[in-house]
């Protein structure tokens, strides 16, 4: 499975930014996708997760500004609103094969996202 994101940039405070994943390959092994992130100098956290017909997961610190969601064509999307400067970090897709807190088999690259005005 590879996992491709895109979308990420430099934004201001308070605007939008939408990020992709595109996955290929043996994409029918893919139960659980997620969104993570790792800011310089601390620990790569969960942001969003999903898998198909469950109900999507938030971490409470992006809920209600944030909204994780995918397409037929397995590609994973994160709605980013409202953004803060500490949601600047270095954002990844990933794909697993079990649950939304199973390990996490399959990862993209990365996009960066900047937050700074």
């Amino acid at each position: 499975v590879q996992l491709v994101e895109s979308g990420g940039g430099l934004v201001q405070p308070g605007g939008s930014l939408r990020l992709s994943c595109a996955a290929s390959g043996s994409v029918f092994n893919i139960y659980a996708m997620a969104w993570f992130r790792q800011a310089p100098g601390k620990k790569r956290e969960l942001v969003a997760a999903m898998v198909d017909g469950g109900t999507p997961y938030h971490v409470p610190s992006v809920k209600g500004r944030f909204t994780i969601s995918k397409d037929n064509a397995k590609t994973l999307y994160l709605q980013m609103n409202s953004l803060k400067p500490e949601d600047t970090a270095m954002y990844y897709c990933a794909a697993s094969r079990g649950g939304i807190w199973d390990e996490y088999d399959y990862w993209g690259q990365g996009t960066q996202v900047t937050v700074s005005s």
